[in-house]
């Protein structure tokens, strides 16, 4: 049987899986990055927690094709290189791929998460059949993944789909020292800035039927639109698959986005949340190594 490493690194937790050719996970595991206190223990740890996990999964090593790694950016994909993410302090130029290819003994591949949130769900999400689809994370930033003539599209320098950075606003709450940009409208990080309250606790609160959280909520749902209809009117995809809040909060957060939407772009795609739920990640990483 043909399998798969998947490695996905946060700023907060890391998370790695064993999977087969449908990126079905045969088995994971979890650690808190912070825990480690530099980039290579991390990927010493990485190695450690997989090579486990192949013995209890009693999967030989020939059977292992390639290990995939999903991280934030910046990086260049090309050269398996973390490049000083905001997230992650200290990981400068770190050679990912070289390092746990030698550990692991197979080829290693890097993919920011919005790319390989993109690859999953339209390998095996929301977007399977699609040509031309767009995925936005709508966590805590607001990046984009573009799936453009049935390929991952990464631009000149790995930059492709920095959705966040986009001006929707003259003026407004900030991100990336920019007023009125859509990751500050429309991100986990911008409602939280423009209401001093995490946006874990708004989402909440507005699915219990809070108006004023129902507000707030609506109105970042309203700006995402917005954002969504600049990224058509350039692109024209067929789908708009959304993650993070777009999961969680369902038509709370869509149907604003959607009515904008219909308004603002010359050919209006459907909306939809990511359909891997909580098993995103994990086979976001699993599916950087199997393209």
């Amino acid at each position: 049987m043909a399998c798969f490493l998947g490695i996905d690194i946060g700023g907060t937790k890391t998370a790695v899986s064993v999977g087969d050719q449908e990126a079905r996970v045969l088995g994971s595991r979890r650690f808190p990055t912070s825990s480690c206190p530099n980039p290579g223990r991390v990927l010493e740890l990485v190695a450690r927690c997989l090579l486990e996990l192949l013995d209890e999964l009693e999967i030989a090593r020939p059977e292992i094709q390639r290990a995939g790694v999903s991280c934030g950016g910046p990086l260049d994909s090309r050269r398996g290189l973390v490049l000083s993410p905001p997230n992650l302090p200290g990981w400068d130029a770190v050679p990912v791929c070289e390092i746990l290819s030698h550990r692991l003994s197979v080829p290693v591949r890097l993919e920011n998460d919005a790319n390989a949130s993109a690859l999953a769900e339209w390998m095996f999400g929301a977007g399977q059949g699609t040509q031309h689809m767009v995925f936005l994370t709508c966590s805590t930033g607001m990046g984009a993944g573009l799936i453009l003539d049935g390929r991952l599209y990464h631009g000149r320098r790995d930059l492709a789909g920095e959705a966040g950075h986009i001006r929707l606003t003259d003026d407004g709450p900030m991100a990336y020292g920019k007023a009125g940009c859509f990751e500050a409208w429309a991100s986990g990080a911008g409602i939280a800035a423009q209401t001093g309250r995490q946006a874990e606790e708004i989402g909440a609160a507005a699915l219990a039927g809070d108006p004023e959280a129902i507000a707030v909520i609506r109105h970042a749902g309203e700006m995402l639109g917005r954002g969504i209809a600049i990224l058509c009117d350039v692109l024209n995809p067929e789908l708009v698959v959304c993650g993070t809040m777009a999961i969680r909060l369902g038509d709370l957060l869509l149907e604003p986005a959607r009515r904008v939407l219909a308004q603002e772009a010359l050919d209006p795609c459907p909306v939809v949340p990511a359909a891997l739920g909580d098993e995103l990640g994990l086979k976001a990483a699993l599916c950087v190594a199997m393209v």
